[in-house]
């Protein structure tokens, strides 16, 4: 067993100090440990959050969309006929153009002498023309679509179902129809000069 004096010799005398500086390393170690999680709570809190998506853009649709109006026909024009090179021609594929109607015969001898100028009136001009041809047999009205070179469609009205539409009893005649849809019937015959007015009068 050791003595007391032994043991005092032995073992340092405690100063009264090592507690105040045992107090000041605890201060610094809380400091220290107190300063590091507010770092990493500030390094938590820096991290970018992920970025909402961008709205795509949206295109809207106009609720009084401008609609195109259709053309005004003339109620003649409600037919469906063949050419005289067995094409099918609907009438209403005039409606909302100047058009001049041309109605002959085949066999007709004013039409013969008004055809020339009929074939250079359709050549010169921007309207539509159209011929009607009936009393006769398909092969004769086609034979005379060749020899006078008439360009413009002409139709095969065999049994004059189309003239009646037209009320046109008689050849030559012609009908003349507006863009508006009015039509104006003209029985017989008209010289270069005539024709050239009607057909400035559905242009206008």
């Amino acid at each position: 067993m050791w003595s007391s004096q032994a043991r005092h010799e032995i073992e340092p005398a405690r100063d009264p100090r090592w507690g105040y500086g045992r107090e000041v390393h605890r201060l610094k170690l809380g400091i220290v440990l107190a300063t590091t999680a507010v770092m990493l709570a500030a390094c938590g809190s820096s991290t970018p959050e992920a970025a909402a998506p961008k709205a795509e853009p949206t295109t809207s649709v106009a609720a009084d969309a401008p609609t195109t109006e259709a053309p005004v026909a003339a109620k003649q024009l409600n037919f469906v006929a063949t050419t005289t090179d067995g094409k099918s021609f609907d009438g209403m594929s005039l409606a909302g153009k100047p058009t001049v109607v041309w109605f002959w015969a085949p066999w007709c001898h004013i039409c013969k002498g008004e055809a020339p100028s009929v074939r250079a009136a359709a050549e010169s001009s921007d309207v539509e023309f159209l011929g009607v041809a009936a009393l006769d047999g398909a092969d004769a009205m086609k034979g005379f679509v060749k020899t006078y070179k008439l360009g413009f469609t002409n139709l095969a009205d065999t049994k004059a179902a189309v003239w009646a539409k037209f009320g046109v009893t008689s050849q030559p005649s012609y009908a003349f129809i507006s863009a508006d849809g009015s039509v104006d019937v003209v029985p017989g015959s008209l010289s270069a000069s005539e024709l050239k007015a009607k057909i400035a009068a559905i242009k206008s």
